[in-house]
C-alpha cells in the first residue's frame, strides 16, 4: 500500500549526534543532494570545540541544520521540523529548539542506561510523557545497520560508524531525494577502500528502502525545486566562496596570489581550499605563527603578488603590529578575519560579530584600514574580490570580516560569467623618470614598484616616511602630514563604493540596520513583519570603513533605527559616534546566529504591536 505524499514549501532538518557519528558528513551529503535536486537552501553546521569530546556527553553533541524549500531561503531556519537524534544527549541538547509537533527520529539502541546517565536523564524520555506534543519515530538504527552489514568484511567499529548512512538513506526516502549523488561521492571517496565502500553503499540503500517498507512512516514529503535564475550552480560554503573569490581576483588582476596563514578555527578551510589552486599560480604558505604569516604576506606584496592572510579574532590580535606595518608601507594586502566567539580562545567553533571595533581601532597610532563585511556565504566570493580590488587600487590594507556562521554555512551559488567580473589589473611603476616612492596619484595611492626594477630602488619599513621621497623621517610636521594623507586616502574610497541601499517601505518609520552575517535573519524578519502589515525598511552595511557616502542621509530619515548584532553593540557604537544618532540595540552573544523570530518580535515591540500597523 503506497504512502501518502504531502507537498511542503520548505523544511528545516537537523541531524544531531556525537562528534564521531558523522553528522557533519551526513548533513553535507543531504545538502549537496538537495542542491542538485534544485531546492534553494541554507545550512548551519554546529559542532563542539573538542576534537573528540567524550561520547554521549551533552557538550560533545555535533549538529547540522538544513533549511530547504521551493521558495527563496534566507536562513538555516529558526526551529527544526525534523530532528534526527542519534543518542539521548543529542535529543536533550536540541529538544528546546524544535517546533511543536516536530518529527523526532531517535536511534533507540542508544537509549541505554549508560547514555541516559551521560545525558543527565533520570528517566528514559522515550518511555515517559516528556515528548508529548512531538511525533516520535523510534528506529533501532544501530541494530538495523548491523543487520544490513552482517557478514561484511569491515570491523564491528566500522559497522557502528555506518549508521549515519542508514539514517541518511532513510531521510532521502522521507523527502524524496535521490541516493545516486551520494553513491557517486562514495565511489570517489572510498575507491581505495572497497570493503568500506560496499558497506556504506549497502547501509545507505538499506536505510532508503527501510523508509518504503516500514510502517513507522505513514507519510512521505515532497518539496518542489525552487524557481532559481537560469545558470550553472554549485553549493558553496563561505570559506570556499572566499577562496574562489581571491583566485578570481588574482586572475583578473593578472597577479599571482600568495596566502600566508597560520591554521585557526574557523578560517583554516580557506588555506585548505586555496592549496588546491596551484595550477592558477596560487602559493600557500603555512607559517609557524600568525605574525610570520602576515609578515610573509607583506613581503609577497612588496614583491608584486596579490597578498592575503587569513585568521580569526585571536590571530588578528597577534597580527596587529604587522597590520600597522602594512599601513606604513602602503602596500596592498587583504586580511580575512573569520570571526568567532571571544575573548581569548573563547568559543572557537561558534559564531560572533565581535571583532568590528578590533578591526577599526586595534592598532597603535593613527593606522586606518579599509573594513568590509560579507553578508551571505555566496557574498563572501564577491566581497573577497572587492577587498582585492580596493587593496590594489588604493595601495592599502583591507580587512574583510566574515564569521563562523557564514564560513561553515552554505547555499546555492550561481557561478558568474568570468567576463562579468571587472578587470582589476595593476600597472607596476617601471618608468625611472620622476619616480618617488611616496608620490601619489589622483587616488592618493603611491606607486607600486617591484624590487629589482632598475632605477626604482627604494626602502620601506615601519619608521615614518618622508612625504613623496619615502626616506626615514622624524620630522614632526611631516608625521602629521603623512597621518592625514593615509586617513584621507581611506576616506576617499567612499566615492568608489556603492551607496547604502534601502529596501522595504518608502514611508516606514523604522529602519532595521545590520552588517555581516545577520543579513538573512533580518531580511526574513522584515519580510514577515511587512506581510503582517507593519511598515519597515532595511539597510545592510557591507562597507564599514569608510561608510557609504549616503549613510548619514539614510539613517537620519527614520524615527527609529534598530541594529541587531551578534555582539554587545559595536556597530551601534560606531553609528552613534559617527552620525550622532541614537539607535535601538538588539544584541546576542550565544555563539549562534539570530533566529528571525527574535528580530521580528523586537520590530513589533518597537512599532507598538497592532497599534504600529
Amino acid at each position: 500500500m503506497g504512502k501518502e505524499v504531502q507537498i511542503l514549501e520548505d523544511v528545516t532538518v537537523r541531524f544531531a549526534g556525537d562528534s564521531g557519528d558523522g553528522m557533519q558528513l551526513t548533513g553535507s551529503q543531504f545538502t549537496n543532494t538537495t542542491a542538485l535536486f534544485g531546492n534553494d537552501l541554507s545550512t548551519l553546521p554546529d559542532y563542539p570545540a573538542e576534537i573528540r569530546a567524550p561520547a554521549g556527553t551533552l557538550y560533545g553533541v555535533s549538529g547540522f541544520q538544513l533549511h530547504f524549500g521551493s521558495n527563496d531561503i534566507k536562513t538555516p531556519g529558526d526551529s527544526p521540523d525534523v530532528l534526527i537524534a542519534m543518542n539521548p544527549a543529542a535529543l536533550k541538547v536540541n529538544i528546546k529548539d524544535l517546533k511543536s509537533n516536530a518529527i523526532i527520529i531517535v536511534n533507540t539502541n542508544a537509549f541505554d542506561q549508560k547514555n541516559l546517565k551521560l545525558a543527565q536523564y533520570e528517566k528514559n524520555p522515550l518511555e515517559d510523557d516528556s515528548l508529548k506534543g512531538y511525533t516520535v519515530i523510534p528506529v533501532p538504527l544501530s541494530q538495523l545497520t548491523a543487520n544490513a552489514l552482517e557478514g561484511s568484511a569491515i570491523s564491528n567499529k566500522e559497522v557502528g560508524r555506518s549508521k549515519n548512512f542508514f539514517a541518511l538513506g532513510m531521510m532521502y526516502w522521507l523527502y524524496n531525494r535521490p541516493i545516486e549523488p551520494t553513491i557517486l561521492w562514495m565511489e570517489s571517496k572510498f575507491k581505495n577502500k572497497p570493503e568500506i565502500l560496499e558497506a556504506n553503499k549497502k547501509a545507505l540503500s538499506t536505510g532508503y528502502y527501510f523508509g518504503e517498507t516500514t510502517e513507522l512512516f505513514t507519510t512521505r514529503y515532497h518539496v518542489e525545486p525552487a524557481k532559481l535564475e537560469k545558470g550553472f550552480y554549485r553549493n558553496v560554503s563561505g570559506n570556499e566562496a572566499t577562496a574562489i573569490g581571491m583566485v578570481a581576483a588574482a586572475v583578473k588582476a593578472k597577479l599571482q596570489l600568495f596566502l600566508g596563514s597560520y591554521p585557526i578555527t574557523p578560517a583554516s578551510e580557506i588555506l585548505h581550499e586555496l592549496s588546491r589552486y596551484k595550477s592558477y599560480g596560487v602559493k600557500t604558505f603555512q607559517a609557524e605563527d600568525e605574525i610570520s604569516a602576515i609578515c610573509a604576506a607583506i613581503g609577497a606584496s612588496f614583491a608584486g603578488d596579490l597578498a592575503l592572510t587569513t585568521t580569526s579574532g585571536p590571530g588578528l590580535a597577534l597580527k596587529t603590529e604587522a597590520v600597522g606595518l602594512a599601513v606604513m608601507t602602503e602596500l596592498p594586502i587583504v586580511i580575512i578575519n573569520v570571526q568567532r566567539g571571544g575573548p581569548s580562545t573563547g568559543l572557537p567553533t561558534k559564531t560572533e560579530q565581535a571583532d568590528l571595533l578590533q578591526s577599526m581601532f586595534g592598532r597603535n597610532g593613527e593606522a586606518p584600514v579599509v573594513i568590509l563585511a560579507a553578508s551571505t556565504p555566496v557574498d563572501c566570493f564577491y566581497m573577497a574580490f572587492e577587498a582585492s580590488r580596493i587593496a590594489l587600487k588604493y595601495m592599502v590594507p583591507v580587512i574583510l570580516l566574515t564569521d563562523g556562521y557564514l564560513a561553515n554555512g552554505s547555499e546555492p551559488w550561481r557561478i558568474p560569467d568570468p567576463d562579468s567580473l571587472p578587470d582589476i589589473s595593476v600597472q607596476f611603476r617601471t618608468e625611472k623618470e620622476g619616480y618617488y616612492p611616496y608620490s601619489r596619484n589622483e587616488n592618493l595611492s603611491r606607486p607600486w614598484a617591484i624590487p629589482g626594477t632598475p632605477g626604482l630602488e627604494h626602502r620601506i619599513g615601519g619608521l615614518e616616511k618622508a612625504n613623496i621621497y619615502g626616506t626615514v623621517s622624524y620630522d614632526t610636521e611631516n608625521h602629521e602630514i603623512m597621518c592625514k594623507l593615509r586617513e584621507e586616502k581611506v576616506n576617499k574610497i567612499a566615492l568608489d563604493i556603492p551607496d547604502l541601499e534601502v529596501t522595504g517601505d518608502l514611508d516606514a518609520d523604522l529602519l532595521v540596520v545590520g552588517w555581516g552575517g545577520t543579513f538573512g535573519s533580518i531580511a526574513e524578519a522584515v519580510q514577515r513583519a511587512r506581510k503582517n502589515g507593519y511598515k519597515i525598511a532595511q539597510a545592510h552595511f557591507k562597507y564599514l570603513n569608510p561608510f557609504p557616502k549616503n549613510s548619514a542621509e539614510v539613517l537620519k530619515k527614520y524615527k527609529s533605527v534598530l541594529v541587531p548584532e551578534l555582539n554587545l553593540g559595536q556597530l551601534s557604537h560606531l553609528l552613534r559616534s559617527e552620525f550622532l544618532i541614537d539607535v535601538v540595540q538588539l544584541n546576542k552573544v550565544q555563539g549562534l546566529p539570530f533566529k528571525s523570530i527574535e528580530i521580528e518580535e523586537r520590530i513589533i515591540e518597537i512599532l507598538g504591536g497592532n497599534n504600529g500597523k
